[in-house]
């Protein structure tokens, strides 16, 4: 009976003796398993914050329009990479039956982005920062910037774009003289859109968004055709200032190069 209550008294000597030791291995254990599970947590949000496309998105346009470059130029602010397909509709490709099972609009640009496809540059360029963007620069999240932008988009769209295309398209596409009442009213939304630019630094704030990237291929192309806005104090200022914001993002091989494309063709027709 002695000997065995000795034997037990040992017995729990040696487990007192090795139980750091058992509980350092299981500490040593235990942060390293948490280590790479913070390793692989790390990864993973890397990876669903670059949330760049499995493949490049396919791009039909023409390198002279207005909307594709707006486009192109959206995505080289986001480093998306283009799979661009030159689409001419001086030859009807834009008429062809695949593209037109695509687009029934047939316009450009249209995107084909692994099967989603989608067309209005406005409408593209919303999705792209959306889908891809690394934060919501470009397009707000906060209800009420993102509506000072999606207004700047509408002016766009629905005064400034239409009255440029009133007065030059004509002159584009059919050699029309200059029509002054249509120009006039291309320098009332001009000057509109100098009011709303009071105090601003971009068009919605203090950020550059894809509304300036909207907003400044309709006053490229009129800096190319020499139409003067310079009595314009904050357009005029915006535009220096856009231009030098989008120079890394192709605006010298997109947007001038292209504007220049359409006044070569306007003064050759």
């Amino acid at each position: 009976m002695h000997k065995s209550l000795v034997e037990k008294i040992q017995s729990a000597d040696r487990c007192r003796k090795y139980k750091p030791s058992i509980i350092m291995k299981k500490v040593l254990v235990y942060s390293i398993v948490m280590m790479l599970i913070a390793h692989i947590g790390n990864a993973v949000a890397r990876s669903k914050n670059s949330k760049m496309p499995d493949q490049p998105i396919k791009l039909y346009y023409l390198p002279p329009s207005p909307p594709c470059r707006a486009v192109m130029m959206t995505a080289k602010v986001l480093g998306l990479e283009l799979d661009l397909v030159l689409t001419n509709l001086m030859e009807g490709a834009h008429m062809t039956p695949e593209f037109l099972k695509m687009n029934p609009q047939h316009t450009i640009p249209t995107m084909d982005d692994s099967g989603f496809i989608l067309w209005e540059s406005r409408a593209i360029m919303c999705y792209l920062v959306n889908a891809y963007g690394r934060d919501d620069t470009l397009y707000p999240k906060n209800p009420r910037q993102r509506a000072l932008v999606d207004q700047r988009l509408n002016f766009d769209l629905g005064t400034l774009y239409m009255r440029y295309i009133s007065l030059y398209g004509p002159m584009i596409f059919k050699g029309d003289p200059m029509d002054d009442e249509k120009a006039a009213k291309l320098n009332e939304a001009i000057g509109w859109f100098n009011t709303v630019l009071e105090g601003r630094t971009f068009v919605a704030g203090d950020n550059l968004t894809i509304a300036d990237i909207s907003l400044i291929v309709t006053f490229t192309c009129l800096d190319a055709f020499e139409y003067s806005f310079s009595e314009y104090e904050n357009v005029q200022n915006w535009f220096e200032r856009t231009k030098k914001a989008l120079e890394p993002y192709g605006y010298d091989d997109i947007d001038v190069a292209g504007a220049q494309m359409l006044n070569s063709f306007m003064k050759n027709h």
